[in-house]
């Protein structure tokens, strides 16, 4: 039987937002259910985090395919007693390698199908951040309870309930997965663009037309950029604000600016989004007037 490799992102320089991650799960739902689960392991000490059920329990069982819960993969047996979880953080990767396709030589994770084909999960540096969970399905629920609604599936009024709940700064709200799920700094700074509003814009002072662009940016962008992940595409086609510092605006041709936080960077368009003003540290200082 011939494979061909799915179009999932391989090089990404930040960490996997929905797109991203919906990416590998379209990409990886038909090869990790052609074939049982020959050999489950070995992962990393630092990477699997449960021990009971062990990993052997996968061997002999077969998935059913892949699915996703916000920025976590999910691989549910087909006889649905069991779920493997995988969230890859800022550096884990997952590649799916056909029967004789050489891979690494220790990830931090592996599974070996019956028919020779390989999920191999590797992770870049020294921290060992990504997980692995092999969980129940209602362990799985428990843990997951927590994530607020996919944000590809919100509408203007569930949103507008969302950001009515308390008054935050727009940014780190997007950001919240109890709040919205999905969308982390990257995709946070391309929907405010797209939307033109302040990443420090309070959620509660937004009337009923920002909420409804706000909306319909959240589902632009997400759907934009899964589309152009599915086909290969990197971070440079993607991104048209995020990590593009002094560059010229793509909406208005003005210079695009940051604002850096010790674990992440908020990226914007002065004229677009703030009127003009420049949005100096938080850390330091307040808005420049």
């Amino acid at each position: 039987m011939s494979f061909r490799r799915p179009r999932v992102p391989s090089t990404l320089a930040f960490m996997p937002e929905l797109p991203e991650v919906e990416a590998w799960v379209r990409g990886l739902d038909k090869p990790v259910a052609r074939s049982p689960v020959e050999r489950a392991g070995p992962a990393h000490v630092a990477t699997l985090k449960t021990f009971d059920p062990p990993l052997a329990a996968l061997e002999s069982r077969s998935f059913a395919g892949a699915e996703r819960r916000g920025k976590n993969l999910l691989f549910p047996t087909s006889d649905g007693e069991l779920v493997l979880r995988v969230h890859l953080m800022s550096a884990g990767r997952l590649r799916y390698l056909a029967p004789g396709e050489k891979g690494p030589k220790t990830p931090a994770f592996r599974l070996r199908f019956a028919d020779g084909g390989e999920l191999v999960l590797t992770e870049a540096g020294k921290k060992k951040r990504a997980g692995v969970w092999l969980l129940t399905p209602e362990v799985l629920d428990a843990e997951l309870a927590h994530l607020g609604p996919d944000a590809l599936d919100v509408d203007a009024s569930q949103l507008g309930e969302i950001l009515r709940r308390e008054s935050r700064r727009l940014h780190p709200l997007l950001r919240d997965q109890r709040a919205l799920a999905g969308i982390g700094r990257a995709h946070a700074n391309e929907i405010l663009w797209r939307a033109r509003l302040s990443p420090f814009a309070l959620s509660t002072q937004l009337g009923d037309d920002e909420v409804a662009e706000l909306a319909a940016s959240i589902d632009e962008d997400l759907r934009r950029a899964l589309e152009l992940r599915e086909h290969g595409k990197g971070d440079k086609e993607i991104y048209l604000v995020h990590n593009r510092l002094g560059e010229p605006c793509a909406r208005c041709g003005g210079a695009l600016a940051r604002v850096d936080y010790e674990e992440h960077t908020v990226y914007y368009c002065p004229s677009c989004q703030t009127g003009g003003r420049v949005l100096k540290d938080r850390r330091l200082s307040r808005l420049l007037k």
